[in-house]
C-alpha cells in the first residue's frame, strides 16, 4: 500500500492569532493549487472561515459539508460519530462498544441532527447554491480537529461525488488523529500536528471566539457575488 502524503509546516505546537491567519498559513502550504481549479469545503462554522481565506489566496470556489458529531448518552461532547447532510454516517465503533451505546440511541440521535443539518443547510444554500465536486481537486478544511469524527464523514460525503483528489486541509490536529485521516486522503497538511495535544483545538488560538450564522452568510455572499461577477465577465 502507497504510504499517505502529509505535510505539516512546525514540529512544535504553534498558536494562531485567529482562523484567518491558520487559512493564510493552510494556503501557502497549497500553493501548488492556484492553477488546478480547486472546491475548497469547509466545515462551518469555524471551518468555513479558514476555508475562505484559502479560497481566497488560491483563487478558487468556495463550497461547505456540514457533518455533525454524533454525542454519547449523558456526555453529548464525546463523539462517537458524525453525520453528513445526505445521510453519510461515520461511526466510533470502539467508543459504542465501550460505552454499550444501543442502536435506537444512535438512530435517534443520527436523526435528531440530521434535522438539525438539513434546517441550517437549507438556510445557507438559498446564499450559495452547492459547487459539484466530480472531476475536481478537493479541499477539505476545518478549524482544527480532535477526535477526526467530523472529518471523516466529510471525506466519504465527498468521495461519493467522485472527485479528482480528495486534500484535507487542517491548522492543529493532534499526531495520532492526523496520521489516521492522511490514509483517507490524496494529501493531508497540517500547521501544526502536536504528539501531546492539549487542551483542545481551541487552545491553539489566540481568538477562538463562537463564529454566528450572520458572518457564515457574509462569506456565502460575498463568494456567490464574485461567482456571479466572473460568469457575468465571460
Amino acid at each position: 500500500m502507497e504510504a499517505p502524503r502529509m505535510r505539516v509546516l512546525f514540529d512544535r505546537p504553534y498558536i494562531f492569532v485567529d482562523r484567518r491567519e491558520a487559512g493564510q498559513l493552510l494556503a501557502d502550504m497549497l500553493q501548488e493549487y492556484t492553477f488546478r481549479r480547486p472546491v475548497v469545503v469547509g466545515i462551518p462554522r469555524g471551518g468555513l472561515v479558514v476555508a475562505a481565506e484559502i479560497a481566497r489566496r488560491l483563487n478558487a470556489e468556495l463550497d461547505f459539508i456540514m457533518p455533525k458529531k454524533l454525542g454519547a448518552p449523558g456526555n453529548p461532547e464525546l463523539a462517537i460519530g458524525a453525520i453528513t447532510e445526505r445521510g453519510h454516517m461515520v461511526l466510533n465503533e470502539e467508543a459504542i462498544l465501550y460505552l454499550g451505546v444501543p442502536e435506537s440511541y444512535i438512530q435517534e440521535e443520527a436523526r435528531r441532527k440530521l434535522e438539525e443539518i438539513v434546517a441550517r443547510t437549507h438556510h445557507y444554500r438559498q446564499v450559495l447554491p452547492h459547487v459539484p465536486f466530480e472531476g475536481r481537486s478537493v479541499i477539505l478544511v476545518d478549524d482544527g480537529v480532535a477526535t477526526g469524527s467530523t472529518m471523516r464523514a466529510a471525506v466519504q460525503a465527498a468521495r461519493a461525488e467522485n472527485p479528482a483528489e480528495v486534500v484535507l486541509a487542517l491548522p492543529v490536529a493532534p499526531r495520532d488523529t492526523f496520521e489516521s485521516l492522511a490514509h483517507l486522503a490524496d494529501l493531508t497538511v497540517a500547521v501544526t500536528a502536536p504528539e501531546d495535544f492539549w487542551g483542545g483545538v481551541g487552545a491553539y488560538y489566540q481568538d477562538f471566539r463562537q463564529v454566528s450564522d450572520a458572518e457564515v452568510l457574509a462569506i456565502l455572499e460575498a463568494f456567490q457575488q464574485g461567482q456571479k461577477g466572473e460568469e457575468e465577465a465571460e
